[in-house]
């Protein structure tokens, strides 16, 4: 697999090996030997497979206490997705990374403890899967607003209106949101 650094140490983006002919293709997604030689070392304890139309904006999400790291992929459709970092002990603190992934790219996000997470669909019909290090704690999820001008986000919604949850909606600003030390 092929790992790429981002602007903010922490989240990667994989592109796993790919192996096609005429009948399809192969991909592993996950093998904990081929992560850990390559830096990875977790335990998932939970998958989600989220579906969405066009338009839909999901997050950003995060936990805490409980912080989830999160494997994130598409597989039909896809979507810009993006990892903010809320470690105030950061230099990057506030700062953002976004990434394409496309059942067409293949293409893996790693999103570790300590950023929110979003998503934006780009297309219909858009399946969108991750595997993530700690179990889901609605006592503890939290929701930075995904359009908070001191983060900046610059969303491919050009042609877009969001279509976003009431929880999204009401999403904090950073110096309002429960950050980690």
């Amino acid at each position: 697999m092929n790992i790429i650094d981002t602007l903010i140490p922490g989240p990667k983006i994989i592109e796993p090996r790919l192996f096609g002919d005429e009948r399809g293709f192969f991909m592993e997604t996950w093998n904990a030997a081929s992560f850990a030689e390559a830096g990875f070392d977790m335990t998932w304890v939970q998958d989600n497979h989220s579906h969405s139309q066009k338009g839909v904006l999901r997050g950003l999400h995060f936990q805490n206490p409980g912080p989830q790291g999160k494997l994130v992929r598409v597989a039909r459709g896809s979507v810009f997705d993006v990892a903010v970092d809320l470690r105030r002990s950061s230099e990057n603190f506030g700062k953002w990374v976004g990434v394409e992934l496309s059942e067409t790219n293949k293409r893996m996000f790693w999103v570790p403890e300590g950023f929110a997470h979003g998503f934006l669909t780009l297309e219909d019909d858009t399946d969108f899967l991750y595997k993530c290090t700690a179990p889901f704690a609605p006592q503890s999820e939290h929701t930075l607003a995904w359009d908070d001008p001191a983060v900046g986000i610059e969303w491919p919604v050009a042609d877009l209106d969001p279509i976003i949850s009431e929880k999204d909606a009401f999403g904090l600003s950073l110096t309002d949101v429960k950050a980690f030390d």
